[in-house]
C-alpha cells in the first residue's frame, strides 16, 4: 500500500507578501514594514509617471495651439489692399544676426512676391558688418528689382555705415536724415599684439605649423613683413569690389572726391550734397509721397510671441524632462 500523500494545505508556503511560517513577531513585523514601505514607494512612482504623462500631453498641446494661434494672427493681420512694404534692417549686418543675409532675403521675395506691394523700403539703423552679408543682400535686391519690376528705397534712421551702406546702393533712392550718420566706405582687419607683455613676463610662444603661412596674424607671434602685406593686399581688394558696388549703385548721382572712399563718413545733409544719398525723408514720407500707399506692413522676420513661447515652453518641457529621468527610479 502506498505511503498517503500529505495533503497540499498542510505544506509550508509563503510568499512576497507574507512571511515565511515560524517566523518570530519581531521579525513579522519587520516584513510587514519592508512591504509597507515598497507598496509606498511603487505608488508614489507611478502617480509622478501618471502625473508627468498628463504634463507632456498637455504641454505638447498647448505648443501646437501657440503655434497655430500665432500663424493665424500672422495671416490675419496682413492686409490685401495697396500697401508699402517695410524691411527693418537693424544692427550689425552678421551671418547669426538678426540682419543676416538669409532673414533679409525672406522678407525681401516676400515683399518683393506680393503684388499688393506697391513699393519697397528697407529702413536701416546698422553700423555695418560682414562685407559678405552686405554683398549676398545686394545682389539679392538688385536681382529682385529686375524680376519685378518694383522699385526699393532705403530709409536711413540713426547710421548707415560701411556694410550697411553697401546693402543701401542697391536702393533706387536713398533717403536720409539731417543728422543721419552715413558713409564709412571702407575696410578694416584688427587685432592685437601680445609679444612685448609676453617678453617681459618670460613666456615663450611654441607654435608648430604645417604650411609655412599657416600661422599668419598669430597675435602670439611677430608680424613679419610678408603677412602684413598680404592682409593688407586682400583688404584693399575688398575696399576695391566696395567701391565699384557703390559707383555701380550711385552711377552719375556720386560727387566723388579724394575723401568719398576714404573710410570717413558724413551727416546726412553732407552725403546728399556728396551724392551719397539723394534726399531728406522718413518711412512715413517716402510711404505717402514717393511709393503713395500710406499703410505699412513690416515684412521684417520676426518671432511673434506664440513662437517665443514655443521655444521657452520646449526649453522648459526638455529640462523639466532631464531632470526627471535624472530623479526617477524605475520599479516595474
Amino acid at each position: 500500500m502506498d505511503p498517503q500523500t500529505p495533503s497540499s494545505a498542510t505544506e509550508p508556503t509563503f510568499s512576497a507578501t507574507t512571511p515565511p511560517v515560524g517566523t518570530t513577531p519581531a521579525a513579522r513585523a519587520q516584513w510587514e514594514g519592508v512591504l509597507e514601505k515598497f507598496a509606498r514607494d511603487y505608488l508614489r512612482d507611478r502617480r509622478s509617471e501618471r502625473r508627468w504623462r498628463v504634463f507632456f500631453r498637455l504641454a505638447w498641446l498647448l505648443l501646437i495651439l501657440l503655434i497655430v494661434s500665432g500663424i493665424v494672427a500672422q495671416r490675419s493681420t496682413t492686409p490685401t489692399g495697396p500697401h508699402t512694404a517695410l524691411i527693418e534692417l537693424r544692427g550689425e549686418i552678421a551671418q547669426d544676426g538678426e540682419a543676416s543675409a538669409e532673414h533679409m532675403i525672406v522678407a525681401l521675395k516676400t515683399a518683393f512676391e506680393d503684388v499688393a506691394s506697391r513699393g519697397v523700403v528697407l529702413r536701416i539703423n546698422s553700423p555695418g558688418g560682414s562685407p559678405v552679408q552686405a554683398g549676398v543682400i545686394n545682389d539679392e535686391i538688385r536681382r529682385l528689382k529686375a524680376k519685378h519690376g518694383k522699385r526699393i528705397y532705403a530709409v536711413v534712421d540713426e547710421t548707415c555705415a560701411s556694410a550697411a551702406y553697401y546693402v543701401a546702393v542697391a536702393a533706387d533712392e536713398i533717403y536720409v536724415d539731417k543728422a543721419s550718420i552715413v558713409g564709412s566706405i571702407g575696410v578694416l582687419m584688427d587685432g592685437f599684439g601680445f609679444t612685448g607683455a609676453m617678453e617681459k613676463l618670460g613666456i615663450e610662444r611654441r607654435l608648430l605649423t604645417a604650411g609655412e603661412n599657416k600661422g599668419i596674424l598669430d597675435p602670439f607671434s611677430p608680424l613679419n613683413e610678408k603677412h602684413r602685406a598680404h592682409a593688407q593686399a586682400m583688404i584693399d581688394q575688398i575696399h576695391q569690389q566696395f567701391i565699384a558696388v557703390v559707383k555701380q549703385g550711385r552711377g552719375q548721382r556720386l560727387k566723388e572726391t579724394p575723401e568719398t572712399f576714404s573710410g570717413l563718413f558724413w551727416n546726412g545733409q553732407k552725403a546728399i550734397e556728396l551724392g551719397l544719398a539723394d534726399k531728406l525723408g522718413n518711412l512715413d514720407y517716402v510711404a505717402r509721397e514717393v511709393i503713395k500707399a500710406e499703410e505699412v506692413v513690416d515684412y521684417t522676420p520676426k518671432e511673434n510671441v506664440a513662437e517665443r513661447l514655443a521655444k521657452r515652453l520646449g526649453a522648459s518641457i526638455g529640462e523639466g524632462a532631464v531632470r526627471a529621468l535624472q530623479r526617477a527610479t524605475t520599479i516595474r
